[in-house]
């Protein structure tokens, strides 16, 4: 369901758009971000905060510049990297990772609607040499907001359309042989302070044996600096998609907090010259460490709305 609490977007110096909701900035997303080549400028959403006005997300950590907040991401991509940084190659010395001139960058294309819950947005994901391989419709909405409950949700819809004229392979470091490297597609980085969290997911799954399953949710448990107390972060995608609702899961808590729900993650998926590649996911952030009899009883009263 949308909000039973009014929720007010408001667009900001900066090419930022703000989320305000019971008297708390839930989210900013930043639309035409300034940032270095090397990271592959793109829209993303940072910081994200839960009720409490509690900071969930990580940005620019001296370990991967490139990580932004929550964001839309393919390290991999027929050749070209869209997610910023050095590009996994193999027979490379070292770490495999190489700062290779194939950074593209995802341009802001204008808003098809901008309301008082949401937005859609165009992007187009410029190679390199300056071609477009895609052209994408992302669709950002707040639901649930429920302060008696300490949650709310950001639902992220995102439609990418191959344009390039040829067909498209999304990748991941663990399609090119770095073990358990998985990761492409829908991508959050948390805080520092979340580092060692503790990772849920379906059929009693727990910590490091959830990297690789195929679960219809995740949950990531961290713990705050400066303030006392846990946040919960639980990701979905849609359970309808019969091909997306129960993706394999890329997730670490150790060394540095991350969820993925991975596009590729043991080998390359194709998108034909024209095809679209749909995904829904929710991100639901609660204030406090929710177990798992919480996660279920929340599962079940918020069932997924048609889209």
């Amino acid at each position: 369901m949308l909000n039973q609490y009014a929720t007010r977007l408001v667009r900001r110096p900066g090419d930022r758009i703000s989320a305000l909701a019971v008297d708390t900035e839930l989210f900013r997303y930043h639309y035409r971000p300034d940032l270095p080549p090397s990271e592959c400028p793109s829209p993303y959403v940072h910081p994200l905060r839960t009720l409490a006005g509690r900071v969930i997300s990580g940005n620019r950590p001296h370990d991967h510049r490139w990580h932004k907040g929550l964001a839309m991401t393919a390290s991999h991509l027929s050749g070209q990297n869209f997610w910023g940084g050095g590009t996994y190659t193999p027979g490379a010395p070292a770490s495999g990772y190489l700062d290779l001139p194939n950074v593209g960058r995802q341009d802001h294309l204008g808003f098809a609607s901008l309301g008082e819950d949401g937005f859609t947005e165009t992007l187009g994901w410029i190679t390199a040499e300056g071609e477009e391989w895609i052209r994408e419709r992302r669709t950002l909405t707040v639901r649930d907001v429920e302060p008696a409950g300490g949650s709310w949700t950001l639902e992220f819809v995102t439609e990418l359309r191959n344009v390039r004229g040829a067909e498209l392979l999304f990748g991941s470091p663990a399609v090119f042989g770095r073990k358990l490297a998985s990761y492409c597609g829908f991508f959050w980085r948390g805080p520092r302070s979340f580092t060692g969290g503790r990772v849920l997911a379906a059929d009693g799954l727990e910590g490091p044996e959830v990297m690789g399953a195929v679960s219809p949710w995740l949950a990531y448990i961290g713990e705050h600096d400066e303030v006392d107390g846990h946040a919960t972060v639980l990701f979905q995608p849609d359970p309808s998609d019969e091909e997306g609702g129960r993706p394999h899961w890329f997730v670490r808590s150790e060394p540095v907090p991350m969820v993925n729900p991975s596009l590729a993650f043991r080998e390359e998926r194709p998108l034909a010259h024209g095809a679209v590649l749909a995904r829904r996911y929710q991100v639901t952030i609660a204030d406090g460490a929710w177990d798992r009899a919480r996660i279920a009883a929340y599962l079940d009263a918020h069932p997924w709305a048609p889209e």
